[in-house]
């Protein structure tokens, strides 16, 4: 195969680079919105299209299964093809899904829509992280970034459920996905003015079997967590899913190392740093998104609250997530990942235990307090495990690297999705609360985890030298 080696790419100016940044914040808001933005209006668009239980939880998975699965071969092909020309072919894909689902006269139509979104939203998440570390070379600029980056990301996943209430309120449940086509047309045009064509200088050969063999295992590992609390997760099914996803996982690391140029290095994951922001990227998540999940069902189930209320009660967790993100990437910038990390990790712990004790009639002020916290500890979490990620692979691979923690994430919201939701399973309205406790105990232990990922983080804990570029 012939290699081909292109020229380095010219340095951009603080306004174009900071542009570029804003463009790719942009797409990342639709990402994340809709992981969130359909739950709010499940009640409705089963009322619409006369849809089961079943059929209405598989409108939020099938987004999440194909978007997982899909994340880091969309983020290696956007380093070998072109980081622009995949993040708007992503986009296209996106905006004609979410047009879909906004016409769709069913619900198998709208769940096959959503896993259409689902492809374009693969292409915009890492590729989006790719293009910033690309126009951002300076390690402290980047941090920044990446601070801003994950402070928009977190916002839109927290936005969700009050955006989500609000248009369903005012205009049905279709609106949620036709708020996204003017969106993605508008960042379309933005790509195209300012979004500078990237790639890696020297374009990596293409991993199929890597990136079949990861696809498989991922997309299986996320399928049974969405399906065990239905199937049991000791049922033979559930058995063979297993099976199925070690089978695969092992496959991608045999094949990743005898590989000259693999889809992403299994030695990687030597590295206490790299693999201890995967893992928090996992346990920032599944904190994230029980929060999420157990607050839908407490405040509409519990205590009977619409869920436009519902989604308002949300919003200190978007303030806090929205505020520290930044602040966060500074304080990378300057010192490195660990003090964030450490901030994350004490407002994630103490924000889970203000709600171990929930019942019927805890207090308004303390959800609110408790949702403030977890807020605030995502937007600290996110920047230090993002670019420390991010960091681990040389800027050639910047696409795979965000696939990294964007994968990461996908499976922690899974785990958070299915953890919950088996908590609450079965419960009346009387019950939901104390059901829920487990759900709180487990938040709390995401924020200690991330004091262990912290402590990996320390500086001379891990090797300074990076790993070599593809084909070196």
């Amino acid at each position: 195969m012939v290699t081909t080696t292109l020229p380095a790419q010219p340095l951009l100016s603080a306004r174009r680079r900071w542009t570029v940044l804003a463009v790719c914040c942009l797409s990342m808001f639709l990402v994340g919105l809709d992981t969130t933005i359909v739950n709010v209006g499940l009640p409705a668009i089963g009322s619409g299209l006369g849809a089961g239980t079943r059929a209405l939880e598989w409108t939020v998975d099938a987004y999440t299964l194909v978007l997982a699965g899909l994340l880091v071969s969309s983020g290696a092909l956007a380093d070998r093809w072109g980081r622009r020309r995949v993040f708007r072919a992503g986009l296209v894909v996106f905006g004609a899904a979410s047009l879909a689902c906004a016409v769709a006269p069913s619900v198998g139509v709208l769940v096959a829509a959503r896993a259409a979104q689902g492809i374009g939203a693969s292409m915009l998440s890492p590729v989006a992280l790719a293009i910033v570390v690309n126009a951002m070379p300076d390690p402290k600029e980047r941090a920044r970034a990446i601070g801003v980056w994950a402070s928009v990301f977190g916002l839109s996943m927290a936005a969700g459920p009050v955006a989500g209430g609000a248009l369903i309120a005012g205009f049905g449940w279709r609106s949620v996905f036709w708020i996204n086509v003017p969106v993605v047309a508008v960042a379309l045009v933005l790509s195209a003015v300012f979004v500078p064509e990237s790639r890696a200088r020297r374009a990596p050969r293409l991993d199929l079997p890597g990136q079949a063999l990861l696809a498989v295992a991922v997309g299986a590992s996320v399928g049974v967590l969405i399906e065990g609390p239905h199937i049991g997760w000791t049922s033979p099914a559930a058995l063979a899913a297993y099976a199925f996803a070690l089978a695969a996982a092992a496959g991608f690391v045999w094949v990743g190392s005898r590989r000259r140029e693999p889809l992403m290095d299994p030695r990687l994951f030597r590295r206490p740093a790299f693999s201890a922001a995967v893992l928090g990227a996992v346990a920032v998540f599944v904190a994230l998104n029980v929060t999420l999940l157990l607050n839908t069902f407490y405040l509409q189930h519990a205590r009977g609250w619409t869920a436009l209320a519902t989604g308002v009660a949300t919003l200190p967790m978007a303030v806090g997530a929205t505020v520290c993100a930044p602040w966060s990437g500074h304080l990378v910038g300057r010192t490195g990942p660990r003090p964030p990390l450490l901030l994350a990790g004490a407002f994630l712990t103490v924000g889970g235990l203000c709600l171990v004790r929930l019942d019927q009639h805890t207090s308004v002020p303390l959800l609110l307090l408790a949702y403030l916290l977890i807020g605030i500890g995502f937007g600290f979490a996110n920047a230090p495990l993002t670019n420390t990620a991010v960091n681990g692979l040389p800027p050639a691979r910047a696409g795979v690297a965000g696939a990294i923690t964007s994968t990461a994430r996908q499976c922690g919201a899974a785990l958070g999705v299915a953890a919950a939701g088996g908590l609450v399973a079965g419960s009346g309205p009387e019950a939901l609360a104390h059901a829920s406790r487990p759900g709180w105990f487990l938040v709390a232990a995401c924020g200690v985890l991330l004091f262990l990922v912290a402590h990996a983080s320390r500086p001379g804990k891990d090797a300074p030298r990076p790993v070599p570029p593809a084909g070196r």
